[in-house]
Order: structure tokens, then C-alpha cells, then sequence
């Protein structure tokens, strides 16, 4: 797929994160002209525009970018105050996501414009074994058996069974599925793993595997035979 473009240059720490989490290719520049010039062949995927402590100069970039881009889809990340500017600026955004928002939300919010736009990969079934989601409607079934999960289970368990074999601290996963301005502990995590274990059932409880002293991983990591 076609690199995603980001603004400002360099983006939100959490932003970078999220995208190289979920090997998504982006670039970053705050100059709309050297947008449309440095576009790929195919035209960015879409502008993911982080609003910030500037947002008049964000909304600028977007203007011009339209002007520079017209077919590129505009993503707004804003706080709350930044509201007032998207109302001023109907039809110029394809949709917003607001800051503080976890990295699973974003995903989805990205995930769900790419295929609109048909710019996005096809993953919309991620199948490990037994386990099959289904990330067009939300749906978990484990041996044909289908999972009732809460959003944050099925997130949890979405992005652990889509890394298979990679161990991931708590910390980082209370950054990546619940977000980076989440206040909950660590014990967070564990609660969710443990009813996940629950849900898939003794038989498969495996899959979600504890490291011990580091965190937690989906299945086993992939150099042991």
C-alpha cells in the first residue's frame, strides 16, 4: 500500500508508535506543497493532521493540502477545544479522532478509511490456529465456538494474535490497546488476560502465554522448533 503522510514533522510520539506498531508506512512534512510533490504513484494512502498547540497552522496545511491533493483523505487528531475548527471546516475532513483516544481506536479509524478508499490491505480475518477474528465486525470464535468479548478483550486479543511469537511488556500493552494516556496499572492487563484465558477455554488457553519477568505473548516465539 501507499505510504500514509503526516503532519507535523516530526508527528506526535504516539502517533509514530502506533503506525510502526502496525507496520504501516508513513512520511511526515509540514510543507503542503512538498506533499504533492514527494506523493507516491499511486497518491498518499491519506494525511493523518495532529492539531496540537497550532491547530490554525494545521488547518492551513489541510487547506492547502486539498488544494495541492484534492483526492488525498484528511484525518484530524484533535483535543476537545479543537472541535470548534472541524465545525468551521466542514467537508474538508473525511473523519477525526481525538487525542488521548487509545492506539487501537486509531488503528481502527485508519483501517476502516484504507478500505473506503480501497487503499488498505485485505487482513480482515486473522486466523492462529483454532482462533479466528473476524476485524471487519468484531466477531471471536475459537474452535467454531463463537467468543463474547467486551471491546477491550477482543482488542486485546486482536493485537496480540496479529504478532505472534513477540513478547510484549505490559507497559507497552497498556500503551498500545488501551492507549497513551490511560491511567490504569499494570494489573490492567493481567485481569484482561486472565478472563481472555477464561473465554478461550482450558483446552486453549495457552495461546496467551505469560513471560516470565517481561509480559505476555501470543503463542510461541517463532525460533523455538
Amino acid at each position: 500500500m501507499e505510504p500514509l503522510l503526516c503532519y507535523p514533522d516530526p508527528p506526535p510520539t504516539w502517533i509514530s508508535q502506533t503506525l510502526a506498531a502496525e507496520d504501516l508506512p508513513w512520511r511526515s512534512t509540514v510543507d503542503p506543497a512538498e506533499a504533492a510533490n514527494t506523493a507516491p504513484p499511486g497518491g498518499w494512502a491519506m494525511a493523518l493532521v495532529a492539531f496540537g498547540r497550532d491547530p490554525t497552522a494545521a488547518l492551513a496545511f489541510c487547506r492547502a493540502l486539498k488544494e495541492e491533493s484534492a483526492d488525498t483523505p484528511l484525518v484530524a487528531i484533535v483535543a476537545s477545544w479543537h472541535l470548534d475548527y472541524l465545525e468551521k471546516s466542514s467537508g474538508i475532513f473525511d473523519d477525526f479522532c481525538l487525542e488521548g483516544a487509545s492506539s487501537s481506536e486509531l488503528v481502527a479509524r485508519i483501517r476502516l478509511r484504507l478500505k473506503q478508499s480501497g487503499a488498505g490491505e485485505s487482513h480482515t480475518i486473522i486466523q492462529q490456529g483454532a482462533l479466528l477474528l473476524n476485524l471487519d465486525t468484531y466477531q471471536a470464535a475459537i474452535d467454531g465456538r463463537p467468543l463474547d468479548l467486551t471491546y477491550m478483550e477482543y482488542e486485546l486479543l486482536r493485537f496480540l494474535a496479529a504478532r505472534p511469537g513477540k513478547v510484549f511488556t505490559r507497559e507497552a500493552l497498556l500503551n498500545q490497546v488501551w492507549g497513551y494516556d490511560y491511567y490504569g496499572g499494570a494489573r490492567t492487563v493481567d485481569v484482561h488476560v486472565r478472563r481472555l484465558r477464561a473465554k478461550l477455554g482450558e483446552e486453549h488457553a495457552h495461546l496467551i502465554q505469560t513471560v516470565r519477568s517481561v509480559g505476555y505473548r501470543f503463542g510461541q516465539s517463532r525460533w523455538l522448533s
